[in-house]
């Protein structure tokens, strides 16, 4: 094999410089100081020709490509633009030599006449003593026509300005220091389709391409750019002049993808486009690479419309000045060298080509060149100007002349080009440290709707000085103008669910809903629930936990404030009657309702009206302790003051009499304070056990509301709570069966009827507040309790001892000795008649 690629090399260089073929000089040559070289495809191999014996191509047996020969045209307007300049190398001429390149494997002998000196080339010559026929050259087009013939040129460090090849792998400097490109690279073109598809979320595509170097990178680039995208690709192929079209585009359809990538050359995108139609395939998205973005021939075939809508990528379009005005004038003089071309092809066709022929080119009108697809009109214009500029920096030219004395060699052009940075035409030019230029690409949509058919901007994308790439989603993108496509393999899951695998590609899966408390981050991980922390909870619907309100009665709400109001007139109130008890001690009133018992338990029910203080604001352990216990001990210290009293009443009445030894030792030993000490010692040590064994403490309560952390007081444990409820319960019991049985005693003296009510209101209260604790929750529960001591306070407060007040400050003539000894010889006289 390399032995046959060497004899080609040889072979093809010997025929054109030993056999001295004449070709055509209008449209190919152009004399000047300095040389340049242009490889341009003026013809395309459509079809794939077995050979078998080393041979070279003959460009002319191929299919034509016209907008190759309007490239070619901007090659020539450049040069000549440039020579007529007047700051731009000033009393320099530049010249061309221009070859059809169509073949990348057998169109080496225009190669060789580009390094060749003098009909010879010396591989081991010093750079610094070798001049080659040309300084710098552009082209040729294609990545896989460039990497082949590119190592012959940059061994030399001949800067390759190319225009048409986008293979990352030509940005290597190791393997082609002198490469030079105007378009993008692979890499970018990539970066960009995937903007595209993720701006549109996109997740199920195909990729198709040609079996060339420029697709087989570009494919190796997008299967790696798309990782941690969540693009999927779900198709690829990478196809010949000769596959089978149909059946790619039938296995795309069944496998439901709706955006297709077709990152190609123009001959291959053609197929495809045309089987599509072929095929009636239809509303698919078809993305389209630079290389074919701005055809002119596909958006007039029949049926196109029908496929779907079709996105190109190309080179923002700049008009070249004056380039209309060029064509028309070389118009007549093509044709003219036309047919001298014709004449000299008989010469040619006894010995050899060497593809600088066009027979097609005379053919073509102006408006034919003009309206030809501009893709890569702008790439070759700038690859000219960015040599011209590259050549006045060494020749060291003013606005006046250049120094025509300095010996100019490829190698100084180089150096200079990646120092440029010049305006052209709006643009700016500059190169990277891998002599790639500055981005500046349009999404262009076509109108096939229209006659003819339109190339609309929809969209930009640049790089510097950074990434932006927007697209107006107001303009009518796609063909039947609805909604935008999907082409997903799963639709995505709603917030609060998590995707579940499903087969090979990450774009499949199922929805799962994530179990309470806890959220899926898409950009974290959307396989995955993420528990939230405690102190934080997850909204249905949102991405992220968010931070619980921590929520407990506070001073300055208002259901606080009418609670504290209470308590505080409740306590002044109990003071005052305090005060009235001790200014009217020795009143019958006073001593009827306990005597210095009253004040025992007026001072235990202001006590149990404080512990309300500890119920608002921030609770802590030491509140939680006093909020309860307190108002339990001191009112149960109340209870038992009323059972004494309730008892005593009814043994002065009825036991008295009939126990009177009982009654003495009860008198004697002043058996209501041991009974009152005992059972509040009792009941304190009942307290203190409560307080102590598993004790009542702050919990945060996290689970009852996912956005708030009630701060609240569990009721520790529960048969230590039991006991200290049984012992005041007990003795509220004893106290109405005392008074039941004095129900019927003298009426200053039957206190059945308040200590009834008082205690029925003290039960129901509580079991009112059990029963909503254990059935609701909320901070408000914790007000209820507060709610609950201050009834309890009042229904004996306003059963016992309001009326009694009531009598010593508006009744005085009941208040007295002779009114209390009535009421006794009435009940005394009742009981006799019974």
């Amino acid at each position: 094999m390399l032995l046959s690629s060497i004899y080609t090399y040889l072979l093809c260089f010997t025929n054109c410089f030993f056999f001295k073929v004449f070709c055509s000089t209008s449209e190919f040559r152009l004399e000047g100081d300095y040389l340049l070289g242009g490889l341009f495809a003026l013809h395309e191999i459509d079809r794939v020709t077995p050979v078998f014996t080393p041979e070279t191509t003959e460009c002319v047996w191929h299919s034509t490509s016209k907008s190759a020969y309007k490239i070619l045209q901007v090659m020539r307007y450049a040069v000549e633009e440039i020579n007529n300049s007047t700051t731009l190398l000033p009393n320099v001429s530049l010249g061309y030599e221009i070859f059809d390149h169509c073949s990348d494997t057998r169109n080496f002998r225009s190669v060789l006449s580009f390094i060749s000196n003098n009909g010879s080339i010396r591989p081991k010559e010093k750079l610094n003593n070798y001049q080659p026929k040309v300084i710098a050259l552009t082209g040729p087009f294609g990545s896989s026509r460039t990497i082949t013939v590119a190592p012959l040129i940059t061994m030399d460090l001949i800067p390759m300005v190319n225009y048409g090849a986008a293979s990352y792998a030509l940005s290597n400097k190791l393997q082609y220091p002198s490469f030079v490109r105007t378009i993008p690279s692979n890499k970018d073109l990539i970066e960009m389709i995937i903007h595209i598809i993720q701006w549109f979320g996109w997740n199920w595509v195909a990729f198709l391409g040609s079996q060339d170097d420029y697709s087989t990178d570009g494919l190796k680039l997008f299967n790696k750019y798309i990782n941690n995208t969540g693009i999927c690709l779900a198709y690829q192929e990478g196809l010949s002049l000769n596959a089978n079209y149909s059946l790619t585009l039938k296995k795309i359809d069944k496998l439901n993808i709706n955006v297709i990538v077709i990152f190609a050359l123009t001959q291959y995108a053609s197929k495809i486009i045309k089987a599509a139609i072929a095929n009636n395939i239809q509303d698919k998205v078809w993305i389209a690479s630079p290389s074919w973005a701005l055809n002119q021939q596909l958006p007039r075939e029949p049926g196109i419309r029908e496929i779907g809508t079709i996105i190109g990528i190309a080179d923002r379009l700049l008009s070249l000045p004056r380039f209309n005005e060029f064509v028309y004038n070389k118009a007549k003089g093509t044709a003219d060298a036309g047919h001298n071309d014709k004449a000299v092809s008989d010469v040619r066709n006894k010995n050899e080509t060497c593809n600088q022929d066009c027979d097609y080119c005379s053919l073509m009108t102006a408006e034919e060149i003009i309206n030809e697809s501009p893709t890569h009109a702008f790439a070759v214009y700038s690859a000219i100007y960015t040599i011209a500029h590259a050549l006045h920096k060494v020749l060291q030219c003013d606005m006046n002349e250049c120094h025509k004395n300095i010996t100019v060699k490829p190698y100084m052009l180089l150096e200079k080009i990646k120092l440029l940075n010049f305006s052209l035409n709006g643009r700016q030019v500059k190169y990277d440290e891998n002599y790639d230029p500055t981005i500046r690409y349009a999404v262009v949509l076509w109108r096939t709707h229209v006659n003819p058919p339109q190339f609309e901007m929809v969209g930009t994308y640049e790089k510097l000085p950074e990434i932006t790439f927007t697209i107006d989603n107001t303009r009518k993108l796609w063909h039947n103008n609805g909604s935008d496509p999907f082409s997903n393999c799963s639709v995505e899951c709603k917030a609060g669910y998590s995707r579940q695998p499903e087969g090979f590609h990450s774009c499949c899966f199922t929805c799962k809903k994530c179990p309470r408390n806890s959220y899926v981050d898409f950009s974290r991980d959307p396989y995955t629930c993420f528990p939230c922390a405690e102190s934080e909870w997850f909204d249905e619907g949102g991405t992220t936990c968010k931070t619980r309100s921590v929520v407990y009665p506070q001073f300055t709400e208002i259901p606080s404030i009418i609670v504290m109001i209470s308590t505080a007139c409740l306590i002044i109130l109990l003071f005052a009657i305090f005060c009235l008890f001790a200014f009217n001690y020795d009143t019958p009133v006073v001593k009827s309702a306990g005597g210095s018992m009253c004040f025992l338990m007026l001072a235990s029910l202001i006590l149990s009206s404080v512990s309300v203080v500890f119920f608002f604001g921030n609770p802590t352990s030491v509140f939680c302790l006093l909020r309860n216990v307190i108002f339990t001990f001191f009112f149960t210290v109340c209870i038992s003051c009323l059972t004494v009293r309730s008892f005593q009443i009814v043994c002065v009445f009825k036991m008295a009499a009939q126990f009177p030894k009982v009654y003495s030792l009860w008198v004697k030993h002043n058996g209501q304070w041991l009974f009152i000490a005992f059972s509040s010692f009792v009941h304190l040590i009942s307290c203190v056990i409560w307080m102590t064994v598993n004790p009542v403490k702050l919990i945060a309560d996290s689970w009852t509301f996912n956005d708030q952390i009630m701060l609240i007081c569990e009721m520790g444990n529960t048969i230590t709570l039991t006991i200290v409820l049984f012992i005041s319960w007990f003795l509220g019991f004893l106290c109405l069966l005392f008074s039941y049985m004095g129900r019927d005693l003298p009426k200053n003296y039957n206190e059945a009827k308040p200590i009834t009510f008082s205690l029925i209101l003290y039960y129901l209260t509580w079991i009112a507040y059990f029963t909503v604790y254990l059935s609701i929750k909320s901070k408000y529960i914790v007000i209820l309790n507060a709610v609950a001591q201050i009834s309890s306070v009042n229904g004996i407060l306003f059963s016992y001892f309001i009326p009694k007040s009531y009598i010593i400050i508006f009744q005085p003539h009941k208040n007295t000795p002779t009114y209390f000894q009535t009421s006794i010889q009435n009940y005394t006289q009742t009981i006799s008649r019974s």
